[in-house]
Parts: structure tokens; sequence; C-alpha cells
């Protein structure tokens, strides 16, 4: 076996949650062209529908599947639909999240959006419920056919540089005034998803269900020119990432590539986390 067929994974099959968003479509795109058959999962349809009709127009087997990840009865449809279509389940990708929102009400309180002090428990609750929970729900319906088919499988799980290390508020600062914090929830999940991840690596010991973290640094998708300058400076090489510098990685934790890795985490970040 060549370098090159340990990366492939062909009559693999492979679902990504968070699918149709921009690391999701990235994720997709890479696990097709290894030749996996991909499942785009997405609570958006739409999006959802879209990196699936990108696929499908490229000659890639795939389908598209709404999911919610935060209803056990949605995890486990889709993975229902998933054995009788494609047979098999393989690897799992788990890219959902919630993004940032702010609270609406934030200016007339006088404070920047995000500002722990005033961050609405309603939010809060949420992002636990998609970050943590969902993650949870997704992987526990996913490893029943892994453990079926030969207790074998990769699961990767999407961390963040900020489940690491605590955010820089500092770069959500524009001309001299706060415009916004990163919110508390999103560095309490993303450092959830670590723990989650090294036990369930441990608590696969002794089978062939590898758990594995990707943490990307920040990715540029249409960032304001003040937050992109203040994030590069931060990261040794001087930039933001494009959006498809996480795929070699994303591959090599899908792959045989890593066949002796488990409980552990790549980080691909520019350098944020080396200084």
């Amino acid at each position: 076996m060549t370098i090159f067929d340990k990366f492939s994974l062909k009559d693999k099959v492979a679902i990504v949650t968070g699918g149709g968003g921009q690391l999701g479509t990235e994720f997709c795109r890479t696990l097709a062209e290894a030749g996996a058959f991909v499942v785009v999962a997405d609570l958006l349809i739409d999006h959802a529908n879209r990196t699936s009709k990108q696929l499908t127009d490229s000659g890639y087997s795939n389908f598209p599947f709404q999911l919610d990840i935060t209803r056990i009865e949605s995890t486990r449809e889709l993975v229902a639909e998933t054995i009788k279509k494609a047979g098999r389940l393989d690897i799992l990708v788990n890219c959902a999240a919630l993004d940032p929102k702010f609270d609406p009400d934030a200016a007339t309180k006088g404070i920047a959006p995000g500002a722990f002090e005033d961050y609405p428990l309603e939010q809060w609750n949420a992002a636990m419920n998609v970050n943590l929970t969902g993650m949870f729900l997704m992987t526990q319906a996913c490893v029943k056919p892994m453990i079926a088919q030969g207790k074998k499988g990769s699961i990767i799980n999407i961390c963040s540089t900020y489940g690491l290390n605590g955010p820089d508020q500092r770069l959500y600062i524009k001309d001299g005034k706060r415009v916004a914090y990163k919110p508390v929830y999103y560095t309490t999940t993303k450092a959830g998803v670590m723990g989650f991840t090294k036990y369930l690596a441990a608590y696969y010991a002794e089978t062939e269900i590898r758990v594995n973290a990707l943490t990307p640094g920040g990715v540029f998708n249409n960032h304001e020119e003040y937050f992109v300058k203040n994030y590069s400076a931060k990261t040794i090489l001087g930039r933001m990432a494009k959006k498809d510098e996480m795929n070699g990685a994303l591959l090599f934790l899908a792959s045989d590539a890593s066949s002796y890795m488990t409980g552990n985490n790549v980080i691909v970040d520019g350098g944020w986390t080396a200084w």
C-alpha cells in the first residue's frame, strides 16, 4: 500500500453535519474527491441541497438531509437513511455548531454585544444544546453501525482555537471603540468538544473506532477589514486561513493515513497558538 492508498476513501461512507456551511461544504467535497459517498446533513435544507448539487454536478455520490442535531429522532433518521442508501457508515464529521449571536438589545443597555455581564441565558442554553448536546446525540447515533460493522470508524470533531485559549477580546475593537465581544459560550462549548473527543477515544479503546479533533484557526469569511488586520497580527503566518486550508487535515483524520491516531487534536491555525 502506498501513501496515496492510505489517503483513499474508496467505498467509505461519510456524514458531515453542518455540511451546507462554509467549512462543511469544503469537507464534503474533500471526502467525495477522496472517493467517499457523502451525506450532506444540515438544518438549512437549502444549504444542504446546494452543496449536494455541487457534488452531483461533479459526478460524486451523495445525498442531502435536513438534520436537527438537537432532536434524537432526527439523528436516528439520518443514520437509518444513510444505511438504507449507502449500506454502511465509516466517517462522521461533527461540523455543525451555533454561530455567535449577540444580544440585539445590547446597544440600548449601553454595552457591547456579547458582553458576559448581561449575556442572555436563552442564548447560552441554545448554544449548549447545539454545540455539545447535539454533537453527543449525533455521535451516539453514528457509533452503533460502526460497532455493528466491526468496531471500525473515524469520528472528527471540529473544535476551535478558542476552545484551547481564551478569546483576545481586543480583536473586536474598531477605530478605538469596542464593537463586540466573543461570547462566553463559544470557548466553553469548544473546550467541551475537546473533552468529549478524549472521552470517546478512551471509551473505544481496543477497537478501531478512532476519535480526533480538528482545530481551525480563523477562516476568512467576508470579515471587516479592521478584524482581518487585528486577527492577522496575532498569527505567525500573518493572515487568516483560506476556506480550503483545513481540507488536508480533515482528509488525514478521516483516512487510514491517521490509523495510529486517536484522542488527539490537529491544529491548523497559522501559528496562532504557537506564541
